[in-house]
């Protein structure tokens, strides 16, 4: 029995209060492997509102009839460009409560931060949705306008299109946080994340090109193995994405605006605390982790040992 059955009747020294916390790319990987299948679940929530988007494509292939397509089109853009920005809220809410090791309800805390945050969000979302747009319309219509008028000075128009597409890219790793963390206004929102695409532009580069290397893989997966892509979108891309934009930038955002405004109150951001700074009372009870004695696992019933 003892070979089928492993027996959990000892234990270990257990793990002490004073062990190094991890730091890093360890700590990176410690948070993603123990939240993996919580993160799958969160992007599961996210595809939802994905699905629009997921319609309009399949409207283009199976719709014939031009108005029709037309208006079917439209529709579902309006309903991802409205959506899609509290529901990247809730997402955001949710991973950065992974980031930062606090306990969350993945439904309750997606669905409270897309309700709370739904004007802010949906305008975020609008503008963003408008941005690429105009970004991907630029790769088109600028080379075309050079064709036509056999000059060059188009692509100027299209690098700054682009150059523009990558500082909000920056701004909307910044701007989705400091909605869900802070009360800030929409001004200071859009003034914070401005400011923090610059300030952390090598962390910013880094997740960009992140980002960009996961995107690429997704549509690789998407010409090479089509089946693999459709099985893997509802449940990894999204909010792995996600995971690695607040590890990353959540903590700039605690440097730049969250610590500061503690400060100004003469207080220590409480998502900063270590527990034993916590507790400023005597200890009744005294954390023994790494001190006590492991449990003998020769127990016997009868004069028989349990296997």
């Amino acid at each position: 029995m003892g070979i089928l059955f492993k027996s959990y009747e000892s234990s270990g020294p257990g793990i002490a209060k004073d062990t190094p916390k991890k730091k890093g790319i360890a700590l990176f990987f410690d948070i993603l492997f123990r939240k993996f299948w919580l993160i799958g679940g969160v992007n599961l929530l996210y595809y939802i509102f994905i699905l629009p988007l997921t319609f309009a494509f399949a409207a283009i292939t199976f719709i014939k009839n031009e108005t029709a397509l037309i208006i079917v089109l439209a529709a579902m853009l309006l309903i991802f460009a409205v959506t899609i920005g509290p529901a990247t809220a809730g997402m955001t809410r949710v991973i950065r409560s992974f980031v930062i090791q606090k306990h969350t309800f993945i439904f309750r805390d997606f669905f409270r931060a897309f309700k709370a945050n739904f004007k802010k969000a949906s305008l975020i979302g609008i503008l963003d949705v408008l941005v690429y747009i105009s970004s991907a319309a630029s790769l088109y219509v600028y080379p075309q306008m050079v064709l036509q008028f056999g000059t060059k000075a188009f692509y100027i128009p299209m690098v700054i299109t682009l150059s523009l597409s990558l500082v909000v890219t920056m701004m909307n790793f910044y701007i989705w946080l400091m909605l869900v963390a802070t009360d800030l206004s929409f001004k200071d929102l859009i003034k914070n994340s401005f400011a923090l695409a610059f300030v952390a532009m090598k962390t910013n580069l880094l997740t960009f090109v992140i980002t960009i290397i996961i995107t690429f893989l997704m549509l690789l997966l998407l010409n090479y193995a089509t089946p693999m892509f459709m099985m893997l979108i509802p449940f990894i891309p999204a909010a792995i994405m996600c995971f690695i934009i607040c590890f990353n930038c959540y903590p700039i955002i605690q440097k730049y605006v969250i610590n500061p405004y503690y400060a100004s109150k003469g207080e220590t951001n409480p998502e900063l605390i270590n527990d034993a700074e916590a507790v400023d009372e005597e200890t009744i009870f005294e954390d023994m982790g790494g001190k006590e004695k492991p449990i003998d696992k020769e127990k016997k019933s009868k004069g028989k040992r349990i296997s």
